[in-house]
């Protein structure tokens, strides 16, 4: 998950989204794939109105964090459990996007 800095990077297949009161952080892609799947979730985040900040992430931000999500081709939009020892839940930001997402990938005009 750390890029050769020491900063948050992404996980193993996967770009990483943080939510910390309310507005989603996600690192900054100049070592990573910028996905497809990241840059649909960014704009889905931005229809919201959901503050999205694209910035140098450290590891013990995690301490701070309310929810953890990562996106990519398979995971699509996944929230995550854990992170070392900080555990999260699934929170209204990450399900309001896992809806959003697979309504439109599946061609849900709702979304």
């Amino acid at each position: 998950m750390l890029d050769w800095r020491g900063q948050v990077a992404e996980s193993t297949g996967a770009n990483i989204f943080l939510v910390q009161d309310g507005k989603i952080h996600t690192p900054t892609p100049d070592c990573f794939l910028d996905g497809i799947t990241r840059r649909t979730v960014i704009e889905l985040a931005r229809a919201h109105d959901i503050d999205v900040v694209e910035r140098v992430i450290m590891p013990e931000e995690f301490e701070k964090t309310d929810e953890v999500f990562v996106t990519g081709t398979a995971a699509e939009v996944t929230p995550v459990g854990q992170v070392d020892e900080y555990n999260f839940q699934v929170g209204s930001v990450s399900r309001t996007l896992m809806e959003d997402y697979d309504a439109l990938v599946r061609g849900d005009n709702a979304a």
